[in-house]
């Protein structure tokens, strides 16, 4: 077994002991700092499969912004325990080893060579616009499947912002986040140059998904995480409810060019190669800012900064 074989292998053994003890963790924050651990490992694992895509986003999204939205969760409740009924223990045990046992067996007969859709991305990669095959397919090819996951982010805000705002739960232990409080020289210092930092990388990230990995929604997660940063200090974000004028930017551009499509006599979405790539450049940038919005603005959640 060679090395790379070998990290494989301690990776996937990492991985399904971090599962089972996050699950099993008594105390709620310590189930949370495992699952951001185990969001870390995981983007390393796709790291290792080949698609950094998935990387990107799992880091920024998976463990990055999920985590911190937990631990914001978190930070509203009382001191509680997350440990479940004893009784519970040994069927989920059962359950869980049942369904690994029949992931293993799929992959076990999985066919030696995949029937995979990779000549036919690559023979049509000139029609689409952009350069790079996995933004092709999301865009273009399989323009349904984006289409309906920025429909996905625009229910869940409409759900948070449908709700209202809410007072804290917890006002001793929370201050308002409005205060002027000094949010301290280090935290201070770390905002002033993280956050530049987060915009020009989701900048970056954004430009580069037309012909490598990146793309809209790892640039709107970067984004998104510098509006934590700002939340974390202090600096207000509107509530979910003022966020409507850009969360649906992305969904309403991107549908708004399928039904263009239409209604010129073609299939919906179906994009021409000599506008595919300008097209897909104003979605992308749409969907960018619609996914920071949405993200920061389920952060935010429904606590009043009015």
């Amino acid at each position: 077994m060679g090395e790379l074989e070998a990290l494989d292998l301690l990776l996937g053994l990492a991985l399904v002991a971090l599962a089972w003890r996050l699950l099993a963790a008594p105390d709620l924050f310590e189930g949370i700092v495992l699952f951001v651990t185990f969001g870390l490992l995981l983007s390393f694992a796709w790291v290792r499969l080949g698609a950094p895509d998935v990387a990107l986003a799992e880091a920024a999204i998976g463990a990055g912004l999920t985590g911190a939205l937990l631990l914001d969760a978190r930070g509203a409740m009382p001191g509680a325990s997350v440990e479940g009924p004893a009784r519970l223990r040994w069927p989920v045990a059962v359950l869980a080893a049942a369904t690994g046992g029949v992931l293993v067996a799929a992959v076990l007969t999985l066919p030696a060579a995949p029937a995979g859709l990779e000549g036919a991305v690559a023979a049509r990669l000139e029609e689409s616009g952009v350069a790079h095959p996995v933004t092709a397919v999301l865009l273009n090819f399989r323009g349904y499947d984006t289409l309906l996951e920025l429909g996905v982010l625009w229910l869940a805000w409409l759900a948070v912002a449908a709700a209202g705002p809410r007072p804290d739960p917890r006002p001793e232990l929370r201050p308002d986040l409005r205060a002027e409080a000094p949010t301290g020289p280090v935290l201070a210092a770390l905002v002033s140059q993280l956050v530049p930092l987060l915009i020009l990388v989701g900048a970056y990230l954004l430009w580069a998904g037309a012909h490598a990995p990146g793309g809209a929604f790892q640039a709107g997660a970067i984004l998104a995480g510098g509006g934590v940063l700002l939340r974390l200090s202090g600096v207000p974000l509107p509530e979910a409810a003022r966020a409507a004028p850009v969360v649906g930017l992305g969904f309403a551009l991107f549908l708004g060019v399928g039904l263009a499509q239409a209604a010129a006599g073609r299939r919906f979405l179906e994009l021409l190669p000599a506008q595919a790539h300008d097209l897909l450049v104003l979605v992308e940038v749409a969907a960018t800012v619609s996914i920071a919005a949405v993200l920061a603005a389920l952060f935010a959640g429904r606590r009043s900064v009015s």
